[in-house]
């Protein structure tokens, strides 16, 4: 049936209304411009999807309206026949003239605006499908995630929002990032340089500040670790080990390869193989190696190629904790009498907890097999005495069952 000019209001209010749902539906993985995304940030704003189809619609409607007009002026009667059959098939469409030349903006703007209060049948008021609203502020990214297509993708990689969310400058950092502008390329850098599919989630996770910094500083960054003649490998075991290595400047990883290198007077091979292993050691603090430095030398009495010899089969020895240093050596070298000479052979003993030390030495003092001189028959090598699981270490060191063990450590 052909619209007459009392229906066209109503025609295009329901055309408006349907376009606005479908551009809401579509506009569900975007943030809504000039919205708070989390408590204390704003969005900017950004051009909506459905605007430029409703100024389309209103500019059909008011040229529509007064061609309708002019036509009824001009014309006396309307077959009221001809005026509710459509065309058929075989009949040639008209060609709409072009109004928008032959009308003054002028007229247009004395159009009066459509009401929004403009009333609707109820079959149309039951297509309506609103979209819950997004909110103003909010604690949880768990909000936007079906609105916003970034963080959809980034959920499908593995990243973990929760742990992201509770770092707001980060979180809020996140919702204003395009996936295919912003975050793709630096997907692409990461799994060149060796991180795996299965890897990327876990990897952004813990470095989420890697978002927010250029892609050529980064490859500046690697090329310089190059330049060291640290392998791809190497770069890759690093990154992955130590996140937050790609953060830092070059400036201050350069500084970082020369104080290991100065303070431990180690060689630029052994320098290398050292933050390899513990790569913890160019992005943390230096005070605790410090530290630890001067418990080797003064309070333990370690001489400097011990202290060199040590760390560099343990790298852990330069991080670890001050106290649990001295209680492992007080252990076992006043009680257990082992001398200095054979805890440089095996410095393994700092990396395993006290009371696991103590238990064994203990059972193997019952059994009277406590023997940790090598120029002694039987003696039990520092190593293995900590390494071992408590089955192979009770068959081949003890020379007791397991459940002898057992029932010794109750009598503790």
């Amino acid at each position: 049936m052909a619209l007459t000019a009392q229906q066209i209001p109503r025609w295009f209010s329901s055309i408006r209304l349907n376009s606005f749902i479908t551009a809401t539906q579509l506009g569900n993985h975007f943030q809504r411009p000039g919205k708070t995304l989390l408590r204390g940030f704003s969005a900017q704003p950004q051009m909506s999807s459905h605007n430029c189809f409703l100024q389309w619609g209103f500019k059909t409607y008011r040229t529509s309206s007064i061609w309708n007009n002019s036509s009824q002026s001009t014309k006396q009667e309307i077959n009221s026949a001809e005026s509710t059959v459509l065309p058929s098939v075989n009949e040639q469409p008209q060609k709409i003239p072009n109004f928008d030349s032959e009308l003054s903006l002028e007229g247009l703007d004395d159009v009066p605006p459509l009401s929004p209060l403009q009333p609707i049948s109820e079959e149309e008021a039951v297509q309506i499908i609103a979209a819950p609203p997004l909110p103003p502020a909010s604690f949880t990214l768990r909000d936007y995630v079906d609105h916003s297509e970034t963080l959809q993708k980034l959920v499908l990689l593995g990243v973990n929002l929760s742990k992201i969310e509770k770092h707001p400058d980060a979180a809020n950092l996140l919702l204003r990032l395009d996936f295919e502008k912003d975050i793709k390329q630096l997907l692409l850098f990461l799994k060149d340089l060796g991180i795996e599919d299965n890897q990327l989630g876990t990897f952004l996770t813990k470095n989420y500040a890697i978002f927010s910094e250029d892609l050529e500083n980064l490859k500046t960054r690697v090329a310089y670790l190059q330049s060291k003649n640290f392998s791809k490998a190497d770069i890759a075991q690093m990154v992955r080990n130590a996140p937050f290595l790609l953060n830092f400047s070059v400036e201050r990883l350069d500084n970082r390869l020369g104080f290991f290198q100065k303070e431990l007077e180690l060689s630029v091979k052994k320098t290398r193989d050292l933050v390899v292993r513990l790569p913890r050691l160019l992005t943390g603090s230096l005070e605790p190696v410090k530290e630890n430095m001067k418990v080797y030398r003064l309070e333990l009495g370690f001489k400097h190629n011990e202290i060199q010899h040590m760390i560099t089969k343990i790298p852990k020895m330069l991080t670890a904790n001050k106290r649990k240093l001295t209680e492992i050596f007080d252990y076992v070298h006043n009680v257990m009498s082992v001398p200095h000479h054979i805890i440089v052979r095996f410095p393994q003993v700092f990396n395993t907890r006290l009371f696991k030390v103590k238990e064994r030495h203990l059972f193997l003092t019952y059994l009277g097999r406590a023997q940790y001189d090598p120029a002694k028959p039987n003696y039990i090598s520092l190593d293995r005495l900590v390494s071992m699981p408590d089955e192979i270490f009770c068959e081949e060191i003890a020379k007791a069952s397991v459940q002898d063990f057992e029932r010794f450590l109750k009598t503790l």
